[in-house]
């Protein structure tokens, strides 16, 4: 339990990146940083298997598994962004699977886009950072793993390729003209030798930042 710090690896990484750019300042590009940040602890107001929640956009998801938990504030930090905020582009960082890490170990994050431009932009930053990242299949044939006999969504896919559900997922909440990328650090954002966060993600975030106004 003492290590459930490391599910805030993502925002960490975003807020670092928020500092590092709010001292740079670039010209050129307006960032927006969000944070969705929620308790996490067992509550009266908890939800349980079952449940059905609706997200800021009206979609309804129905709970399957009370672990998949963050994506479920990501969804409407994501409609925030996207409606609210009016980015034209997003990326999101978040340590959101152990079945990325099974992918790709704890060196490299995977990266979810249906958006070639973004994808190498991402893949050129992650090179001079040192951040490695590897592209990774946005496979539509799997969003049936999501389907729900009572909600617009359900919150969990299947056994299998549930990095990729994941990011299915956080697509519901994004305008689908809209590049978009979904980052999963879940193995690269815990330096396990040190037991400390290794910071992963935040040089990223803010090369390309710097990058959109140039």
């Amino acid at each position: 339990m003492e290590l459930m710090k490391f599910d805030c690896g993502g925002a960490a990484a975003v807020l670092g990146a928020a500092r590092a750019i709010g001292s740079m300042k670039p010209e050129g590009v307006e960032a927006h940083f969000i944070v969705a940040a929620c308790e996490n602890m067992i509550s009266a107001k908890a939800f349980v298997p079952s449940d059905i929640l609706t997200a800021s956009n009206n979609k309804t998801i129905e709970i399957l598994n009370t672990d998949a938990e963050g994506r479920l504030t990501l969804a409407d930090a994501l409609v925030f962004a996207d409606k609210e905020c009016g980015c034209e582009k997003i990326i999101e960082l978040s340590t959101l699977t152990g079945a990325c890490m099974v992918s790709l170990g704890t060196q490299i994050c995977g990266v979810w886009t249906d958006d070639d431009v973004l994808a190498k932009e991402i893949e050129d930053v992650s090179k001079v950072t040192g951040d490695k990242s590897w592209r990774m299949p946005l496979a539509k044939e799997y969003a049936d793993q999501l389907k729900s006999k009572i909600a617009d969504i359900s919150n969990l896919g299947g056994p299998y390729g549930g990095a990729i559900t994941a990011a299915l997922f956080l697509t519901e909440f994004v305008d689908k003209k809209k590049p978009f990328a979904h980052i999963d650090i879940a193995g690269p954002a815990w330096d396990k030798e040190k037991g400390e966060a290794s910071g992963f993600g935040a040089k990223l975030v803010t090369e390309w930042v710097r990058k959109q106004g140039e």
